[in-house]
Parts: structure tokens; sequence; C-alpha cells
């Protein structure tokens, strides 16, 4: 019998699964071709959601259902909510360009993206490794399809092709080394694991092979070197709006998958992950900087930009290894959480700027579509490059306290080689900051493509203005949402 407990803990994920299922068949009656009302429905549901969530995690309170498989505590609450925002504002900016290429010929793309943050706060909550499989699955055939879901377009299928095979080994690793972990652990559930392996009385060979196959499973999600072959392809291939949708909320949901399985699940085999992501973190920040220099499709610059960001998170994730320093610990997963979510803020303005600039016919993807922007449109310019700013990491953008909170963190964990990596990160923003500034230079010293002023429906004008005001606000009083996510992972490590 399932008991009142349980069903509290996961309310927010009831009302997202029968609402997708509600709108899918409210859509049948629906014949505009911008599927307004569908938008409608949808969005209301989003917004009751992270609501709901906003309340969870404001409580503080740590709820576990259906045998201890599911965990409601308040860093998952808060990435679910800013999930759920994510979504939100990808919408916001999506559906106009959606119904420009005959996408909305159905309510696919609503139903898909519901069923897809469903997934993520799936993985979010997962305090099991079969549950937290079942959210990377949910949340990965629902973004296959999103990926392929402008059929008549070539570059769309071809995109989904590749992000299918791809997605498919990764799952196979992830799902290999969980099947090692219960082999040896004996056990699905993640406290169970961690106190089985903190135990010593496990063969540590298999442990360390298991948490290898676990470790490239997360690197694929994460798009991280070696397993970023298919971040520059897909996010090129795939419609723009759907690019926003895979490359901005599931990044939250991933971290929070790493944060489960790696320090909840397996912290006694710390020393052996620690070094495995260090050596993704280089190579993510060598890879990831030096190959978005020469692209000229924003998209592709904007999907190495990611892997060398990732790189940053992996970097805070490995910084959090002082085992007898709770607080020191909790402070460099935070930073970790808190470049994330900078991250995804800052690529929804980017993307959103990028989807103002396409129109019907014409994908606003090169470089030199940028240029001679400020002279068609001063507000656009600007919001581009106070995102273009805050990827490069430079003051007072949220992107440069992002940046200096995991820094702090590397370099407060002690040892020589944390503070060589610190230097060689630094470096590589420095790199990264040239092709940055290299569009900033387009929009406002270039002769402009064309003399056609930018246009944009007031409510993708008005959530792009506040989605750049907050990079600059967030960045000048950063304190709060980094005292948010430094509580809520603390919270999370003494529940």
């Amino acid at each position: 019998m399932i008991d009142k407990i349980s069903l509290i803990a996961v309310y927010p994920e009831i009302i997202l699964l029968v609402m997708a299922c509600v709108i899918a068949l409210f859509d049948l009656g629906v014949k505009s071709r911008t599927r307004t009302a569908t938008y409608v429905v949808t969005m209301l549901t989003l917004a009751a959601v992270a609501a709901l969530q906003a309340s969870y995690a404001s409580s503080g309170e740590t709820l576990y259902a259906f045998g201890n498989m599911v965990v409601s505590d308040a860093m998952g609450n808060w990435l679910k909510c800013f999930a759920t925002l994510a979504v939100m504002v990808t919408l916001v900016y999506g559906r106009h360009y959606a119904a420009d290429r005959d996408m909305l010929r159905g309510g696919e793309l609503f139903v898909l993206s519901l069923f897809s943050l469903l997934g993520m706060f799936v993985m979010i909550s997962g305090n099991n490794f079969l549950v937290i499989y079942m959210g990377v699955e949910l949340l990965t055939l629902s973004s296959y399809a999103l990926v392929a879901l402008r059929r008549d377009y070539i570059l769309s299928v071809e995109a989904g092709m590749k992000y299918f095979v791809l997605g498919a080994l990764a799952s196979g690793f992830l799902l290999y080394g969980m099947s090692m972990l219960y082999g040896a652990t004996g056990s699905l559930n993640l406290q169970e694991a961690f106190q089985a392996i903190h135990s010593g009385q496990l063969k540590h060979q298999v442990l360390v092979f298991g948490l290898v196959f676990i470790v490239a499973g997360l690197a694929f999600k994460l798009g991280v070197v070696p397993f970023h072959m298919w971040i520059p392809d897909v996010y090129q291939g795939a419609p723009t709006a759907i690019t926003v949708m895979i490359g901005g909320a599931p990044k939250l949901a991933a971290f929070a998958v790493m944060i489960r399985l790696l320090v909840e699940g397996m912290l006694p085999l710390v020393f052996d992950w620690q070094p495995m992501l260090m050596l993704l973190a280089i190579g993510s920040l060598a890879i990831g900087n030096l190959a978005a220099i020469a692209q000229t499709n924003i998209k592709r610059m904007l999907a190495f930009s990611t892997i060398s960001h990732m790189g940053f998170v992996l970097i805070g994730m490995m910084s959090g290894i002082v085992i007898h320093h709770p607080e020191a610990a909790a402070n460099a997963y935070g930073s970790s959480m808190f470049y994330v979510v900078s991250y995804v803020l800052t690529t929804l303005a980017s993307f959103g700027v990028i989807l103002l600039l396409s129109r019907s016919g014409f994908e606003s993807e090169e470089i030199s579509d940028f240029a001679g922007l400020n002279q068609r449109s001063p507000l656009y310019a600007a919001i581009m490059a106070v995102c273009l700013f805050s990827l490069a990491g430079i003051p007072p953008m949220i992107g440069f306290y992002a940046k200096l909170a995991v820094l702090q963190a590397l370099v407060a964990s002690g040892g020589t080689l944390q503070l060589v990596l610190a230097v060689f990160a630094v470096m590589m923003s420095l790199v990264g900051a040239f092709y940055y500034l290299r569009v900033v230079k387009v929009m406002y010293f270039d002769a402009p493509a064309g003399s056609s002023l930018v246009a944009a429906p007031f409510d993708v004008r008005a959530v792009l203005s506040l989605n750049g005001a907050l990079l600059l606000i967030l960045g000048v009083v950063p304190g709060g949402l980094m005292a948010l996510c430094a509580n809520a992972v603390t919270r999370m490590l003494t529940s």
C-alpha cells in the first residue's frame, strides 16, 4: 500500500505526467497553426509545477518515497524548479520559430517537452540505480524525437540518428556500470551501496571497473571530452528551438545525477573518481576552447563552448573531496551547482537571440549573420554581448563569479596539482574569450548584413530582456543564489 508521504514526495511528477497525457489528448481538438491553446495550457502546467517545486524547496524538508527509491530534498527541488523555468523560457523563445517551420502541425513539441522534463525530474529525484536510469532513458528518448521533429529537414533527421546511436552507447555504459556495482554491493539503493562500499569488505577492482563505466556514461550526458562527439553535430543539426531544449535544462539533471551517484552513492571511492574527473576536465577545457576558435557557425561555436564549460563543472565536483570538512565539500559542490545554473541561464539568453534573428526560410546560424546587429537592434545586440561576456567570464557578469567560485573551491582543496589545474583553467578561459569577443566585434563594428529592423513578439521581448538583465544583476549581487546552492547541497549531504 502506498503511504501518504510517498505521494506527497512525488506530487510534481504526478501532475506533470497527468497533464502531459491530458495535453496530448486536448491538442487533438486544436486546429490553430500556432497551437496557442496547447501552448497556454502547457505554460500554466509548468508554472504550477515550478511554484510547487519552489514551495517544496523553501521548506527544506527531505522526504523519501516508494521504499527510499525516490528522494525529495532541497537540492533536488531547486534543480527541478530551475529546470521547469528553463523549459518555460525555451518554449517562449521557440514557439514562433517552430510555427514558421511547420513544426507545430501537432502538439508533439509541447508533449515531448513535458515528458523530457518528467525524465529530468526522475533523474534528479532518483535514489536508486534503476530509477535514475529510467529517468535518463525517458529524457533521452524524448530528446531523440525532439531533435528529429522537423522531418522535412535532412540535417535534423541526421542529427537525431547520430544522437540516438551515440546515446544508446552511452546508456549501455551507464547501465553496465550500475550492474557491476549492484553485483558487488548487492543493492540498487544508493545509501545501501554507500554503506557496502564504505565497509571495505568488497573487492576494490570490481568497484573501480563499474565506476569507470558509470563515469563514462555521465561524461556523455554532460558532453565532456572524449565523449563529446555528438554535441557539435546535434547542436548544429537540430532546429534551434530544440538545441535550446537539449542544451539548457538537461544540464541541471545531469549535474544532479552526478551528485547522486558519485557523492551519495560512491563517495568512499572518491580517490578513484576524482582523477577521472580531473582528466575529463582538462581535456574538455583544452579541446572545447581550441576547437571553438575555428568555428564559423555560431551554434557549433556554442557547442564547443558547452564542452569547455562542463569542464568547469567537473572541476567543482572534483574539488569537494575533503571528506572530513563537510563545509568545504558543500562549498565545492555548491559552486558547481551555481556554475550549472548560471550556464543554463546564459545559454537560454544567447540562443534566444539566435532564435529571434531567425525567420521563415532563414537560419541565423553563421557568425556573419550577426554583422552590424547593433545598428539594426541595439537592445538585442546588448543582450547578446552580455551573454558572450558572461560565457567568457568577464566581470561583472554572472559567468565571472561562477568561474571564480569554482576556482576558489579548487584552490581551497589544497595541493600543487590543484593549483596547476586552476592556472590551466584560467589560461583556457583567456583562449575562450577570443572567440566570444570576436562575435561582439562582428555585432558592433562590422557593416550590417541587411537594413531590416529586428522585431519580436511582446512575450519574447519581455522574457529575453529579463533573461539578459538577470545575467548582469546576479553577477553584481551573486550572494543570494550562491547561498541558495550551498545551503541546498549542505542539506543534501547532511540528510
